[in-house]
């Protein structure tokens, strides 16, 4: 019972451990001849498993090899493997190169690497025996100076303040020498040091909206072990905070009932009796509503809150008719906060989202639907008939003239002569400039405007000698 309740609470360790970080390590593996074949079998055996439990990939712990040969080689970089399946499959691939020492070379590798990665934890792990590393001490020092953890694990005990100088303190924790067929029994106190530098313990917004935000952070605590206590206000709020006491395993809390364009401070307060956790604090700012107003059937205003100008470099407006038209941009400077939108489709649904590029390279998003009005076209004015010449019908109009194309003229004849047959039905388009025409009596008479958007309304009547309309 004991052993089977040991290895329960290792797997429940190991299980929590699956989210406590996030950041990168890069592997310095000596792969030069001096490392015996055996030596280097244990020191990949080593690696696999003190990265055994680690959750892999952004937002996690990204992992990278890099050899130490005559050139430098990388075997995989941080972004290649995002599951410990893949990552322990290429460790066991790798092969020893049997070259020269050439670490120097190497870290000149690793700091392009790591300066890659902004706002992260990063530890570089140097694996070696120890034997003539070269001059490391000038790029260990600028890898340092750059926020990079330096540990070390040397399987010979040789060049000892050469490591000493290499390795970030504390060294009791960050610098191991150890015999290749003990190195096993650092995999634990290696782990916790690595643990230490990239454990995740930090407060982050993952969405933002007007009115709410979802703010994430790893889980501390267990339901058993306590709870959180968080409270948020506005910058500008001279009030007490608001405050919410949350279950201690709570990994995420949504706030609601903000006010748009505005920016909030929040803190998280891990409370447990079996140890102290530092308070999480962040701030975000909502988003700014989006609106649109004065739609018209080939147009829509947009208008937006300000989102403190001085920071904004500009705003770009996409808009595109729903559910796959086309999609348009507009660029505005970063003082402007409305923009017409013309050329649309009447009656058409669009989304329109407004981006904001601050000054700082960041960029927050705005989208609202739309949708323009049913185009209601100007219909024909009035419809006149006057007796023409040689029996027939003059047939007068008048219409809107913006936007217009032209007219279409449907008219209908009842043979009189003839009545076992059908009426004839003749249609004509005539163009602007044409605002009459001359057509036989006892003719039924269509005539509706054509503008750029579509037919108006129109008029009709049946022509008469005398002249009359009869609707």
């Amino acid at each position: 019972v004991t052993e089977e309740k040991h290895i329960s609470c290792q797997y429940l360790s190991m299980t929590l451990l699956l989210n406590c970080c996030e950041g990168d390590i890069l592997f310095l593996l000596d792969s030069s001849g001096s490392v015996s074949n055996y030596e280097f079998s244990h020191l990949l055996q080593f690696t696999a498993s003190l990265l055994q439990p680690f959750s892999l990939g952004r937002g996690h712990v990204r992992v990278g090899l890099l050899q130490v040969d005559t050139s430098p080689k990388l075997e995989f970089g941080l972004d290649v493997h995002s599951d410990q399946e893949s990552l322990q499959n290429a460790l066991r691939r790798v092969r020893q190169l049997q070259g020269d020492t050439n670490t120097e070379a190497a870290l000149r590798v690793a700091q392009r690497l790591l300066r890659e990665t902004e706002g992260l934890p990063k530890v570089l792990l140097w694996l070696t025996d120890g034997v003539q590393p070269g001059d490391v001490d000038q790029p260990m020092s600028e890898l340092k100076a750059e926020g990079v953890s330096v540990l070390a694990v040397s399987t010979v005990h040789a060049n000892y303040q050469v490591l000493q100088r290499a390795v970030t303190p504390p060294l009791e924790s960050h610098l191991y020498s150890v015999d290749i067929e003990d190195i096993e029994i650092i995999t634990e106190d290696l782990r916790e040091a690595i643990i230490k530098i990239i454990q995740a313990e930090r407060l982050r917004v993952a969405h933002v909206t007007s009115h709410s935000a979802v703010l994430q952070w790893r889980p501390l605590l267990s339901a058993a072990s306590g709870y959180y206590d968080l409270q948020y206000k506005s910058l500008w709020w001279t009030g007490s905070d608001a405050r919410r006491i949350l279950p201690g395993d709570s990994s995420w809390v949504e706030l609601t009932n903000l006010h748009p364009d505005t920016t909030y401070t929040a803190s998280l307060r891990p409370e447990s009796n079996q140890r102290l956790f530092n308070t999480l604090s962040v701030n975000f700012t909502t988003l700014s509503v989006v609106s649109v107003s004065d739609a018209g059937p080939r147009q829509i205003l947009v208008t937006w809150g300000s989102l403190q100008p001085a920071q904004v470099q500009r705003y770009t407006v996409e808009y595109g008719a729903i559910p796959s038209g086309p999609v348009h941009t507009v660029t505005l400077h970063g003082q402007q906060n409305s923009t017409i939108l013309t050329g649309l489709e009447p009656g058409t649904q669009y989304l329109v989202t407004v981006s904001a590029l601050h000054v700082n390279g960041r960029e927050r998003a705005m989208s609202v639907r739309a949708c323009t009005k049913e185009a209601s076209l100007p219909a024909l004015v009035d419809l006149h008939l006057t007796p023409g010449h040689h029996q027939d019908v003059q047939v007068e109009w008048r219409a809107h003239q913006e936007d217009l194309k032209g007219f279409w003229l449907t008219w209908e004849r009842d043979d009189s002569i003839n009545s076992s047959s059908k009426p004839s039905i003749s249609s004509t388009y005539l163009p602007p400039t044409f605002h009459f025409t001359h057509l036989a009596p006892s003719s039924r008479v269509c005539v509706s405007p054509v503008y750029s958007s579509g037919r108006g309304d129109g008029i009709c009547c049946t022509a008469e000698r005398p002249a009359g309309c009869l609707s």
